[in-house]
């Protein structure tokens, strides 16, 4: 029998939304979907620099889900590099510390300790939560999430 799920620990959100190659529309595009925390795999290293062991600590999995992560989100750059396609972030089993949002009028993301109503950058109230809390119930939930 397999062992439950761990939600991954993320720090924070992307920046961004995704990737798309140079001089093409969007429209015109095939998009590959990598994961939040396939990205957070990939951040913690290759742009912090952490070993495995430590990246693994820091997402709170075992090294060898890091290690199927990352080389997932390697594959998924890789093919959209050879193949021209996008790049979608989204999605995943993950916990946030704080509350993340991305507004729908000014596309700003938001990250903040306490819910929010509005965007901070425009005031807009069409904003969306992306901190993926919506995806995990009350029961699954960690203590004090």
């Amino acid at each position: 029998m397999p062992n439950r799920r761990r939600y991954r620990r993320i720090e924070g959100p992307p920046r961004m939304e995704g990737y798309k190659p140079f001089g093409l529309p969007m429209r015109e595009l095939e998009s590959v979907v990598m994961s939040i925390e396939e990205y957070e795999a990939l951040r913690l290293a290759d742009y912090e620099n952490l070993t495995q062991e430590e990246a693994a600590k820091k997402m709170n999995i075992s090294r060898p889900t890091f290690t199927r992560l990352y080389d997932k989100a390697r594959k998924n750059v890789a093919k959209a590099f050879v193949e021209g396609k996008a790049i979608v972030i989204r999605g995943g089993t993950f916990i946030a510390g704080d509350f993340w949002y991305r507004c729908n009028s000014c596309h700003e993301t938001i990250v903040s300790p306490t819910p929010e109503e509005n965007c901070d950058k425009c005031n807009s109230d069409d904003i969306i939560r992306i901190d993926g809390q919506n995806e995990i119930s009350q029961d699954n939930s960690e203590p004090g999430k």
